[in-house]
């Protein structure tokens, strides 16, 4: 069996967790007891002013829940991070996380898992090549020193959207990544701006109701009708390199 590709070596990175306000305001004391979250453990507090107001509103807050050295090399530490987002707008204006909530009578939605990859460029082409969509381009984060990218949602087509996504990410990037990453997207988000940026484009794509899908519907219509009546198990070798061949093809024929 060929060896597998250095940037599919992934690991969870953080996670992101959209609240009901109520849901919201009681984790944040939760995650300070019961996961011994300490000042120094969030790492960051986003607000926004309310409307016509001047007491802020808490949009986001991001908390290291563990803390470790990899066994491989003491001098790296490993984080998991948990982001934790609530609807901060008011309830007469229109909020995507309040939809993603509402749509799926929920008070708490897992929206995203950010995976790290060492390579975030080749996944990257190797995803593109091969259907994906992605909301964003690939990002830079000046402040934490990565870069990441975020991919359309998992959603059957023809049905509501999920409101779940991956986020792509690499950290402590080279000057050649990020020279390559500059000629292509013409321009960078830093650190505000990409957490904004993204909660801006989630928005639009709510309320224009266009929210682009993991892989395309044509293409997943395709590999759906390819597997027909098969199970997971039945599929063979044969089979997965068949679709990822159509895969490929699909994205040549349509860009």
């Amino acid at each position: 069996m060929a060896d597998k590709p250095n940037f599919m070596n992934f690991t969870v990175d953080h996670m992101t967790l959209l609240l009901h306000p109520k849901l919201y305001s009681v984790a944040y004391p939760v995650f300070r007891i019961i996961f011994g979250v300490r000042p120094e453990d969030i790492l960051y507090d986003k607000r926004r002013p309310a409307k016509g107001e001047h007491k802020e509103k808490s949009m986001t807050f991001a908390t290291r829940i563990g803390d470790w050295k990899a066994n491989d090399n003491q001098n790296q530490k490993i984080s998991t991070v948990i982001a934790v987002v609530q609807p901060s707008e008011p309830d007469n204006e229109p909020s995507h996380v309040r939809e993603m909530l509402d749509d799926n009578k929920i008070s708490a939605h897992w929206q995203h898992i950010a995976l790290r990859t060492p390579d975030l460029i080749s996944f990257y082409k190797h995803a593109l090549e091969h259907g994906v969509q992605f909301v964003t381009p690939i990002l830079k984060d000046e402040e934490d020193n990565l870069i990441q990218v975020f991919s359309g949602e998992w959603f059957i087509p023809g049905s509501e959207a999920t409101g779940l996504f991956f986020e792509f990410l690499q950290r402590n990037p080279s000057s050649t990544d990020l020279e390559e990453i500059q000629k292509t997207n013409g321009q960078t988000w830093f650190r505000d701006q990409t957490f904004l940026g993204l909660y801006a484009e989630k928005e639009r794509e709510y309320q224009s109701k266009k929210v682009a899908p993991f892989i395309p519907e044509g293409l997943f219509n395709m590999i759906l009708n390819y597997i027909g009546d098969k199970q997971v198990w039945q599929l063979t070798e044969d089979d997965i390199s068949h679709i990822a061949t159509m895969m490929k093809d699909f994205t040549k024929k349509n860009s």
